[in-house]
């Protein structure tokens, strides 16, 4: 029996070793496993002074990042490295913020030299790490593998998220230049801690570890790839530990709102498709709204108007103005006082009280007092909530009463609202998702007007996308088209964003330059 229990322990200890063996030992860089180097980055680190030796160089502009090339030592490493990512299975990622390819998380691969890299990474770099940061990181392994190609894009963000202390990109790129796209551009910020415009763009380079503290200011993104026939592969991830203090957020102030335009049903007349001036056709539509909370009404300004908008659009004489903060929107804003008589004429239309009652006729909210009230519906829904709160243990005697009867108040006395904007959409402008949009959601009527050209297509962005608070999936996208007003009524729950406008957009099959540009009316209407 001892005889068969020393077998058995020289067998596990065997397979254990042939474990150990499978994986490849990633020896580290020279600057690395240097003392004198460590005590300098770290002292420098501390100050937030420049620092550079041999391949190592630590810049605090515009916040903390350090890049050490030539990371592995062996060569050979590398190219095996690169071979076992790209057999990797890759997912496609895409939603306001990103579209590139992700694999999935490479914390239990077992192929060598992931799994070799992945033991330096997490084990002896880390403790590296810890010591020039005056931190104690944590042993979670936080990887993936990113595969970046033609139009991928990954827009202004700061990466903080609970327990990221560091992040790191290790750059597995053939020979790259500025010109492909695809640099890791930093960003200066404001006072309020907002991003403003890219200071420094790194290039990346093949065997080149870029790492930065992830804080309140480490706003970056990932420029779109624009060169057809090159892969940005990439590992990249975030190295746990205490996070740095954020101060509060800043908050936009909101959009200021207006009530309708004193203006009568003629300019309806003289600016809308008379088919949607026929009253059994706005029954028509509201019917279909009702059943799907959008619509798009196709060919809806008079031709001839439409027309002379589209051609005034481009006239030079227009100022735009670049809206931002980057981690929220980057697309340009017609001055209102600029616009050519048509195009202000147009723009009356959308606010006109006549517009408000056309809109209220097509979706049945109440946009305007002559709109029909469901008063015995209502009071029906209000009954009903009542006694589901009383039930419920929701509420009690006079407070709910009060309670009612303000909301009822509340109802009456509010004026229909709106609020817009003309937008120029050209290469490189999106809107993003954000925690405050999210708070200050509310029920409300959106409107989107396009003139964008024929040759517009689908595959260029500029689409706007409906997704549920939290959610991923896509509730509904609303493609732009010449002259086809949507109309698409959102809850509280329901966000929206423009598709970032990719690189397809500035050039033609024949890869020659042109200037496309998407314009649109956009408003929102509130009861």
């Amino acid at each position: 029996m001892a005889s068969k229990r020393r077998q058995d322990e020289s067998n596990k200890t065997e397979t254990k070793r042939k474990k150990k063996t499978c994986e490849e030992t990633a020896e580290l860089c020279s600057g690395v496993e240097d003392e004198q180097v460590k005590r300098a980055v770290r002292e420098a680190w501390s100050r937030r002074t420049q620092y550079s030796q041999g391949d190592l160089e630590l810049d605090c502009h515009p916040f903390p990042h350090c890049i050490i090339r030539n990371f592995l030592a062996s060569e050979t490493f590398v190219e095996n490295l690169q071979r076992e990512l790209l057999g990797l299975t890759f997912h496609e990622k895409s939603n306001d913020l990103y579209k590139f390819k992700q694999s999935d998380d490479l914390r239990k691969r077992t192929e060598p030299h992931i799994a070799g890299l992945r033991a330096a990474l997490f084990g002896r770099f880390r403790s590296w790490l810890g010591e020039v940061l005056g931190v104690e990181l944590e042993p979670t392994v936080d990887i993936s593998c990113a595969r970046y190609e033609y139009t991928d894009v990954l827009l202004c963000h700061d990466d903080e998220l609970e327990g990221r202390r560091v992040a790191f990109i290790l750059y597995l790129v053939p020979p790259w230049q500025s010109s492909d796209g695809g640099t890791l551009d930093l960003y200066s910020t404001d006072s309020n801690f907002q991003p403003q415009s890219v200071v420094k763009s790194l290039v990346p380079s093949l065997n080149t570890l870029v790492l930065f503290e992830v804080s309140p200011v480490s706003f970056h993104q990932v420029s779109e790839v624009w060169t057809e026939d090159k892969c940005r592969l990439s590992l990249s991830g975030w190295f746990h530990g205490p996070s740095l203090e954020r101060p509060p957020r800043h908050i936009e102030a909101p959009v200021p709102r207006s009530p309708h335009l004193p203006r009568d049903e003629t300019l309806l007349l003289e600016w809308v498709n008379p088919v949607y001036l026929d009253i059994s056709y706005q029954e028509q539509v509201q019917e279909e709204f009702e059943d799907s909370s959008e619509i798009q009404l196709k060919d809806f300004l008079k031709e001839e108007k439409f027309r002379e908008v589209s051609e005034a659009l481009r006239l030079t004489q227009i100022q735009w103005t670049k809206r931002g903060p980057p981690n929220k929107r980057c697309y340009e804003v017609a001055s209102l006082d600029t616009l050519p008589q048509c195009v202000s004429a147009c723009w009356e239309l959308l606010r006109s009280e006549a517009f408000f009652l056309l809109l209220s006729n097509f979706t049945g909210l109440r946009l305007h007092y002559l709109c029909p009230a469901d008063d015995d519906d209502e009071d029906k829904d209000e009954e009903k909530v009542e006694k589901k709160d009383i039930a419920d243990g929701e509420a009690t005697g006079s407070s709910a009463d009060s309670q009612s009867a303000n909301t009822s108040r509340e109802k009456e006395l509010s004026t229909p609202e709106c609020c817009g904007e003309l937008r120029r959409w050209t290469h490189g402008d999106y809107t993003l998702l954000h925690d405050a949009e999210a708070a200050r959601a509310e029920y409300a009527l959106d409107l989107v007007l396009p003139f964008c050209g024929a040759d517009w297509q689908s595959e260029f962005g500029g689409f706007t996308c409906y997704v549920a608070n939290e959610e991923d999936e896509e509730l509904l996208t609303v493609y732009p088209e010449d002259n086809s007003l949507a109309l698409v009524y959102r809850d509280k729950e329901t966000l929206k964003f423009v598709k970032h406008v990719n690189h397809k957009s500035s050039s033609d099959s024949d890869s020659s330059s042109t200037c496309r540009a998407l314009y649109d009316f956009s408003f929102v209407y509130y009861e």
